[in-house]
């Protein structure tokens, strides 16, 4: 039979524009680039399998020599076979023959492409007037690789005609098994990587509901978009349906609804665009299509309704201050356009980009200037024009900034303490102006001598940090400050502040930096002590809750760092810091270092442990078996042709696996585990290498 097939289809150009993206003109990819891909659908009874290689060479070699069907029983209940089980469910599965597609082109449209791209003469792809710019990218061979795969994505009868899926009716639910899926092209001819799955009845899953689904109504027009990429795994394409009642929903997409276009897009949405008429209440919902040509469940139901845009958007263009607080805005607006509106909103915001606010309600719709009387130091307005039929315009914003030359009042309240550290803290009340930017402090040593700046820029909070350093020739330090308002325009010193030194200080504590156990020693690190006097530092030890601390280790050279070999696996310890200066007075302990050296020697390797490959969640699935009741937790790492090995998760001592989805194709995956025992003791490490 000679299939002389002319393709009219309004998805052409999203599956072109994919095809444009791999740009494969029958150029054969590298070997190890080459392979079959192969996801599972696991029913009630029975165990469905779709596959696909991904080079349009490639597929037509399997075309002619086939695939190979395997299936492994590697579980059967719950415990793992010694021998596994294999059976041939089908030793060379090709395209059914070109007589047997007769019948079924006639009234299935999707047959009939891959009918035509399986075995047709010609090829041809049309559309819009720009269609064939599009087409003139992509070879004949890649056009019949995409069409064919594209149209057995939606009806999996199509796809097992197609030498693409198969249906597993013989399987037990107490069972457990790997698919896989094998090229019987010779390699000499070409190597093609088989492909995987490891799944049984238990695995199945009801198909999800479609989430994120939204609605923007606009003029004669409803926008639907929904996130096609956080379902991808379930779903390729989508119905669209439609009700004027939210009860009686029908069909608006004659064909699936897919994202291939979007597919190397950042853009992870699907839009859809529904003429409709205005002021009629419309409501839509979708309903995914799997690979296997499963209905998925409806989701959530969208509504509303499209409004006429309002013809004309008022302008401000005039400002005029009245004084410091009242501005008469002028704006033009069309006067065709009275008509159309009930009136006017006037809206106010501190910021360009901010939230605007509605200050002034019901502005005639004849009115061209309205009186705003209660304006801060900055204002941004916009005017809006509200329409009779529920629908507005807006202008752009215009900021209005009133004259200020008024400064604030003199601040008041100052005080302020000194601690034994020099640290010096300000406060004082703050004032009352709405448009103050905040103070500048300064400092000065005596009495008469000038002050000298400290701050920058205005400090916005009503009080400062200062530091002074105690043992000098001055007992006293001076502090003033200044209100500055965003005009800049700045008050008259406050009263100064007099603040006395100390006479007598301790040591500032030193403070303990880092500590680590390692091997059942305690390794400390500590900041010393910031006085500039200390004579030596003293380290302290308390075992077990003891009452007396004793000394394990002073320091006169600045070291700041010490090794406890002496402390005893499973015990706890207590250690603290001091700093004594030259003249015999010692600093407050450092904050205590609370430690339990842990029992460090290593336990026996988890048995059991493995790793395998789930196309149907594009993941690696882990499980490990472990008896010891100590367990407190698992650590999980992975390493990769990339990246060195990483602790990934960490898991409760009852957990027995976990799957991994950040994983990428045609990569060496390298996992390892090891358990961490309450008592704090780690087993040690077991790996498991595979390739996804």
């Amino acid at each position: 039979m000679n299939f002389k097939f002319l393709l009219i289809l309004f998805f052409t150009a999203i599956v072109i524009s994919n095809a444009q993206n791999n740009q494969a003109k029958d150029t054969v990819k590298a070997p190890e680039e080459i392979g079959i891909q192969l996801i599972a659908r696991v029913q009630k009874d029975k165990i469905l399998l779709r596959w696909a290689v991904n080079d349009p060479i490639a597929w037509k070699k399997l075309n002619r020599y086939g695939y190979l069907i395997e299936r492994i029983t590697v579980t059967r209940d719950k415990k793992t076979l010694a021998n596994p089980e294999k059976v041939v469910l089908a030793k060379t599965l090709k395209p059914e023959p070109i007589e047997a597609w007769e019948k079924i082109i006639e009234t299935n449209d999707e047959a009939a492409i891959v009918a035509q791209a399986l075995y047709g003469e010609d090829f041809a792809v049309t559309g819009a007037d720009n269609l064939g710019a599009i087409v003139n990218l992509s070879e004949e061979t890649q056009q019949r690789f995409t069409f064919a795969l594209y149209s057995a994505d939606k009806d999996f009868q199509i796809a097992k005609k197609a030498g693409l899926g198969l249906e597993d009716n013989t399987v037990k639910p107490n069972e457990k098994y790997i698919y896989r899926v094998s090229s019987n092209v010779p390699e000499s001819e070409m190597k093609i990587v088989y492909s995987g799955v490891f799944v049984g009845l238990k695995d199945y899953e009801p198909l999800p509901k479609p989430i994120d689904f939204t609605g923007n109504f606009t003029d004669k027009n409803a926008m639907l978009s929904w996130n096609f990429k956080i379902l991808s795994h379930a779903y390729g394409s989508y119905y669209v349906e439609r009700s004027l009642d939210k009860q009686n929903f029908k069909r608006i997409t004659d064909k699936p609804y897919t994202s291939l276009s979007q597919e190397n897009s950042n853009n992870n949405r699907i839009f859809y665009i529904d003429s409709i008429a205005n002021n009629t209440t419309y409501s839509y919902r979708i309903q995914g299509i799997s690979s296997f040509g499963e209905l998925g469940p409806y989701s959530d139901v969208v509504s509303g309704k499209g409004k006429e845009l309002l013809k004309y958007v008022p302008h401000l263009t005039v400002k005029e201050f009245k004084d410091d607080t009242s501005v008469n805005l002028i704006w033009e607006f069309p006067e065709e356009g009275n008509d159309e509106i009930t009136g006017f909103e006037l809206n106010r915001s501190d910021a360009d980009d901010g939230k605007y606010t509605t200050v002034i309600k019901n502005i005639p719709a004849k009115s061209r200037n309205v009186v705003y009387n209660k304006l801060l130091p900055s204002n941004y307005f916009t005017l809006t024009a509200v329409g009779k039929n529920g629908n507005s315009r807006t202008s752009f914003p215009m900021l209005v900034q009133p004259v200020d030359s008024i400064p604030p009042s003199k601040p008041i309240g100052l005080k302020g303490t000194i601690d034994s550290l020099g640290v010096v803290k300000l406060t004082w009340t703050p004032n009352k102006e709405k448009d103050m930017l905040g103070y500048r402090i300064y400092k000065a040593y005596n009495a008469d001598e000038e002050y000298s700046q400290l701050t920058i820029s205005p400090s916005e909070p009503n009080a400062f940090e200062d530091k002074v350093v105690i043992k000098t020739l001055n007992s006293k330090v001076y502090y003033k400050i200044i209100a500055v308002d965003y005009r800049y325009n700045m008050s008259v010193f406050s009263d100064p502040l007099i603040l006395k030194k100390p006479d007598l200080i301790a040591p500032a504590s030193p403070a303990f930096t880092k500590y680590e156990i390692k091997d059942g020693s305690v390794f400390l690190e500590w900041a010393n002590s910031s006085s500039d006097d200390v004579a030596v530092h003293q380290l302290y030890r308390r075992e077990n809750d003891n009452q007396n601390w004793v000394l394990i280790f002073e320091t006169k050279n600045k070291e700041e760092k010490y090794q406890d070999k002496n402390a005893s696996e499973g015990s706890a310890y207590s250690y603290a810091i001091y700093a004594k200066d030259e003249s015999d007075l010692v600093s407050n302990p450092s904050p205590a270092v609370n430690l339990f050296v842990p029992k460090y020697s290593l336990m026996p390797p988890i048995k059991g442990f493995f790793a395998q490959v789930n196309k149907t969640t594009n993941s690696i699935d882990l499980s490990w078996e472990y008896s010891n009741n100590d367990v407190d937790s698992f650590e999980i790492y992975k390493a990769s042709d990339k990246d060195a090995l990483q602790l990934i998760q960490v898991v409760t001592g009852k957990t027995k696996r976990l799957s991994d989805p950040t994983i990428t194709i045609n990569t060496n995956y390298k996992y390892g585990i090891r358990a961490v025992f309450k008592d704090g003791r780690m087993s040690k490490m077991d790996f498991y290498s595979l390739k996804f």
